[in-house]
């Protein structure tokens, strides 16, 4: 039973529709379509969702963990001394070093001839180029979050505290949109980022497939290429009909024939692992080269046809876990093995760079011993990633013939955990700080509304304040928890349907 959406409704359809409504609990299947009949603007938008979501083709996206705390007033919500009156004792900065951009609410920060704490590395960074490009293409959401634990603030930056039914950001879009791909969800992400929702109802195939390493992971996907000497791919295949056929019969396969466990096992060993084989992954994701340390060529391999540009753009892609993660990102997307995809630095140190050390001890977390080199160094290995992830997404194309990018159709969300305290010792330029709900997030992606600002600073305090996550209208003096509307905001931003969500009207956050 279905109610007309013309929108003008006879006196019956209007009976008949407010008859429904009145049902609400008992008529759930139907209450959607009474509200849409009624077309209100939030109706309309919920419809322009679906349409955007059952449209056929896949949208990706990428969650890029910012781990310890990225703080939103070290980069594009900084606040000048002059516009403070409390300027001494905050983390305001001197007037020069918080650059305008022209035409947009952003703000760049410029740090010239630091050093980085007890490691005693440069650290020159303009945060200018980086908003100066992509300022149309950016969104930033204050937030206030629920949690200054690592694992805890991690996982709820994914999941809005639970705000649907405790899915992940990742799992959504793997359910809307992954559909017939190998590996919908990849997540090379550590800690809460890396965490799988509580939503057991999904498929199993949204939630998240682990990569510990990025450059070697793709080598596994086939379980006889590489070896020297395997026999042929018409004996390996007998001799797993014959082990399958075997395991079937043995005491334990006829004791545990009902597990779940082990039917997903079968599955994934009998169906997956042959069409993931079949796609000829262990080549198209692979960017090592070929050369006398890695003889590919000799055991069979070849590299990927895109390798040579991966390399250029991650030319720390062995070393450097984030530029390792980056590149098979990448390559996920474009070879549709994957519509969502975690990368992120983690809290070790890895080496490499032109000042010997690639990511400090505890990434943003090093704040605790050196606040403004701390957050300088990592937005900008951060930005860094994100600058030529978009570069390569950009030059690639969506298909063969709408004329997209793969990046028309590509969401980044830089989702950190929690921000950083803002008081400081007078005027100290040196100074650590610890651990504090206010904060905010950076989405990039043309689906979003560019160039905006949702919320807002107050230079007395430093802290965000809130906004009205459906209008977008900055609400001052509001530091409640809003969770909720950052999860809603992604996923809206990326047309996805969110019918039955119960999610807050996230209109804001979606480019008109």
């Amino acid at each position: 039973m279905t109610l007309k959406t013309t929108g003008r409704l006879s006196r019956r359809e209007m009976l008949r529709a407010l008859s429904l409504c009145a049902a609400g609990t008992t008529l759930s299947p139907f209450l959607s379509g009474c509200r849409e009949s009624l077309q209100t603007p939030e109706s309309l938008e919920k419809l322009g969702r679906k349409r955007d979501a059952l449209d056929g083709k896949p949208k990706f996206l990428i969650v890029i963990g910012a781990a310890g705390g990225a703080s939103i007033v070290d980069s594009f919500l900084a606040v000048r001394q002059s516009e403070s009156a409390n300027a001494a004792g905050l983390n305001t900065f001197p007037d020069a070093q918080v650059q305008a951009v022209a035409g947009s609410p952003f703000r760049a920060v410029k740090y010239s001839n630091s050093r980085l704490g007890s490691i005693n590395i440069p650290v020159n960074t303009d945060q200018l180029a980086f908003v100066k490009k992509h300022a149309n293409e950016m969104l930033v959401a204050t937030s206030v979050g629920t949690s200054v634990n690592h694992g805890i603030a991690q996982k709820r930056s994914l999941t809005g505290n639970g705000a649907w039914r405790g899915r992940t950001l990742q799992e959504a879009v793997a359910l809307q949109w992954g559909g017939g791909m190998p590996l919908p969800n990849v997540n090379m992400g550590t800690g809460g980022y890396a965490e799988r929702g509580a939503d057991d109802s999904l498929p199993l195939s949204c939630f998240g497939e682990p990569v510990v390493s990025p450059s070697l992971w793709p080598l596994g996907l086939d379980g006889s290429r590489g070896i020297a000497g395997a026999p042929s791919k018409d004996v390996i295949a007998l001799a797993r009909s014959t082990r399958d056929a075997l395991d079937q019969k043995s005491i334990f396969g006829r004791t545990f024939q009902d597990s779940g466990a082990l039917k997903r096992w079968s599955e994934q060993r009998g169906v997956q692992q042959p069409k993931l084989e079949a796609l000829d992954l262990i080549t198209k994701l692979n960017i090592l080269p070929d050369l006398p340390s890695i003889p590919l060529s000799k055991y069979g391999l070849e590299n990927s046809p895109d390798g040579a540009r991966l390399r250029e753009a991650f030319p720390g892609f062995f070393t450097d876990p984030v530029q390792g993660q980056a590149a098979l990102a990448f390559l996920l997307l474009k070879y549709r093995v994957s519509v969502s995809v975690t990368i992120g630095p983690d809290f070790n140190v890895a080496v490499g760079g032109p000042n010997g050390i690639a990511n400090p001890p505890l990434a943003f977390d090093i704040s605790h011993n050196d606040h403004r080199g701390g957050q300088a160094f990592m937005w900008a290995r951060i930005l860094s990633t994100v600058d030529s992830l978009i570069t390569l997404l950009k030059a690639e194309p969506f298909d063969a013939g709408s004329g997209e990018s793969m990046w028309d159709r590509t969401l980044i969300y830089v989702a950190t955990e929690f921000g950083r305290t803002r008081p400081r010792p007078a005027g100290a330029t040196e100074f650590g700080s610890g651990h504090d709900l206010n904060n905010g997030f950076l989405l990039l992606s043309p689906m979003v509304k560019g160039n905006t600002v949702l919320g807002g600073v107050d230079p007395s305090t430093t802290l965000t304040y809130g906004f009205d996550a459906r209008t977008g209208e900055p609400q001052p003096g509001k530091v409640t928890s809003n969770e909720p509307d950052i999860y809603s905001g992604v996923l809206t931003a990326m047309g996805a349907d969110l019918s039955g969500s119960g999610l807050p009207d996230a209109s804001a956050f979606k480019r008109a």
